[in-house]
């Protein structure tokens, strides 16, 4: 099961999957028809062409860069395999669990006269003890005055839709937790980039984190623990593995059993060759000075939790449910090991948050005005959700496999109103809205965008509007994301400190990216991101912020249908690669 089935079934049935998308379930279908007619063509072997593109509506023609692809989906050099980013590998609707609460049965008021927090989440803990369910939140305003919090595997939080159910959040995290500074020094506020007024965390993470906050010792806040140690070795790669291998063989494998949720680690050695290979091993990354990244450095081993979907114990052999995402190689240290317990199951529905209206704060000085918060949490979901007149939107902080959709961001403007931070590995960020400010920005703040950093890794961001922000890769050597299909109004700036290293690492691919001001930066990034793909974006012009390249020489970027983004094709790189699963 598993890899084998996946790589003898990966380039057939793209027609099928595309005739079938409403047999998985309610939602986008998987392709367009003219897609699944590309991804289906005959040829070389899984259907790609050798060369030629058909002509399709519109004028577009197959991507030649698609077409590579298609022929080396796993290790293609510029585009990274996404095709299973989101919630159980992007399935595309989300499951209905029993109804076992309702929140007015636990005291929660729907006319905002009473502070319903308390009652909503006596509901959230009597569904999490009975082993998950549905807590149904119906239709009204309810006022809340503390941070909502779903910490059990399978409980979902269901309003009655993002019109029809609105939580009022009235106070911001540093009053209902503490100042909460960073564990890098200065006096910038981590609510700027961390935690939600909903919560998504299993609950022994999150009193561990908070108390950490309330003691001033501020804690890492992934996969490992407050101070990175909450883990052992289950067993050691035995032999070198290579990015795209589904299979590795390890030293011993008794201790890992099928449907194991692991986390892949990779140590970084003197010379940095690890962070270097992250960069794509680029001429350029032989030369960086990595010794005084400090934040950067920080950031490794590289963690990357995976699922255990066969154990072959007389060949020692361990197959994962997706393709290796770096190499693994004997210098590194590679190893399974144990994470945190992190919170599985669990999604948010049919609610917009909207937070007391207060002036934005100073950049990097946030209360904790913010969203929703998904950390340590895999395979979880959030749909059909608002937040409005917050500090940060959405926040992914060590998320694995999680799926946003139909999310919208509204309001008085934000610093970050999508986040994806921490070792934050094979989101799906799809069908979002980030509306334009109700009110001018204030002096000394800014606005950020779609953000990624710290390693992470196979994060995807489809079919967006974005009325103001920018891409906003965010230093911490992210690498290997996808955004795609999306348009924006190109008014936002990066972030990141110095000390946190390279804006990009290999494989950032933006394709069928329409921007409406004609501003370059962050959005074309052939001439800054090593081993990049560009394709199908508007023509656009340098102005604003301005970057240069981190890495010297050659960067082997591609840039494909430049100024014509309504002829690329296919439109929408990670739909087209779920359709050659």
């Amino acid at each position: 099961m598993g890899t084998e089935i996946g790589r003898r079934q990966l380039l057939g049935g793209a027609m099928g999957l595309a005739a079938g998308a409403t047999l998985l379930g309610a939602g986008t279908p998987l392709l367009t028809a003219t897609d699944a007619a590309a991804a289906a063509a005959p040829g070389t072997p899984g259907g790609a062409r050798t060369s030629g593109g058909a002509g399709t509506s519109g004028g577009a023609r197959t991507s030649a860069l698609w077409r590579e692809f298609r022929a080396h989906p796993y290790t293609h050099p510029q585009i990274p395999y996404v095709g299973r980013a989101g919630y159980l590998g992007g399935r595309t609707s989300f499951p209905r669990l029993p109804v076992v609460a309702d929140v007015r049965a636990f005291g929660a008021r729907p006319d905002g006269s009473a502070d319903a927090a308390p009652a909503i989440n006596r509901a959230i803990a009597a569904a999490g003890r009975r082993g998950g369910g549905t807590v149904l939140v119906p239709p009204g305003t309810y006022r809340v005055d503390d941070v909502i919090r779903l910490g059990y595997n399978n409980v979902v939080l269901r309003g009655a839709g993002s019109g029809r159910t609105t939580l009022h959040a009235t106070r911001d995290l540093t009053e209902l937790i503490g100042p909460y500074g960073s564990r890098y020094g200065g006096n910038k506020s981590s609510w700027s980039w961390a935690g939600g007024l909903i919560w998504i965390c299993p609950d022994a993470r999150w009193r561990t984190l908070t108390d950490a906050i309330r003691a001033q010792a501020w804690p890492f806040e992934g996969w490992t623990g407050n101070r990175r140690d909450e883990w052992h070795t289950l067993t050691d790669v035995a032999a070198p593995a290579r990015r795209g291998d589904w299979t590795v063989t390890v030293e011993d494998p008794s201790a890992l059993r099928r449907g194991d949720r692991v986390l892949f680690q990779l140590t970084d050695d003197d010379s940095h060759s690890l962070l270097a290979h992250m960069a794509g091993d680029v001429e350029g990354a032989a030369d960086y000075v990595w010794t005084d990244k400090t934040k950067l450095t920080s950031y490794v081993p590289y963690e990357w939790p995976c699922r255990v979907v066969a154990v072959d114990r007389r060949r020692r052999r361990v197959t994962l449910d997706r393709p290796l995402p770096l190499d693994a190689r004997p210098g590194w240290k590679p190893r399974f090991t144990t994470l945190v317990r992190p919170v599985t199951g669990s999604g948010v529905e049919g609610i917009t948050l909207d937070v007391v209206e207060t002036p934005q704060s100073q950049h990097l000085l946030d209360k904790g005005y913010n969203g929703v918060a998904l950390q340590c949490a895999w395979d979880c979901w959030v749909d059909d959700v608002t937040v409005s007149n917050v500090d940060n939107g959405f926040l992914l902080v060590a998320a694995k496999a999680c799926t946003l959709r139909r999310t919208r961001v509204t309001g008085r403007g934000s610093h970050h109103p999508y986040c994806c931070r921490e070792g934050s590995h094979d989101n799906l960020v799809e069908d979002f809205v980030l509306a334009q400010r109700t009110v001018p920005a204030p002096a000394g703040t800014q606005l950020h965008g779609i953000n990624v950093e710290g390693l992470s890794s196979y994060n995807v961001w489809s079919r967006g509007r974005m009325e103001m922000g920018t891409f906003d890769t965010h230093r911490g050597m992210p690498f290997a994301n996808v955004r795609t299909e999306i348009t924006v109004d190109n008014t936002g700036s990066h972030g990141g400190d110095a000390s946190a290293g390279p804006l990009y690492g290999a494989r950032f691919a933006h394709w069928n990216v329409t921007v409406t001001n004609q501003r370059a930066g962050c959005v074309k990034i052939d001439d800054i991101a090593p081993y990049s793909a560009t394709v199908g974006i508007s023509e656009v012009r340098q102005f604003g912020q301005i970057d240069v390249p981190d890495f010297t020489g050659p960067l082997h970027s591609r840039i494909e249908s430049y100024g014509h983004p309504e002829a690329v094709h296919p439109r929408n790189l990670y739909e087209a690669q779920r359709a050659l699963r």
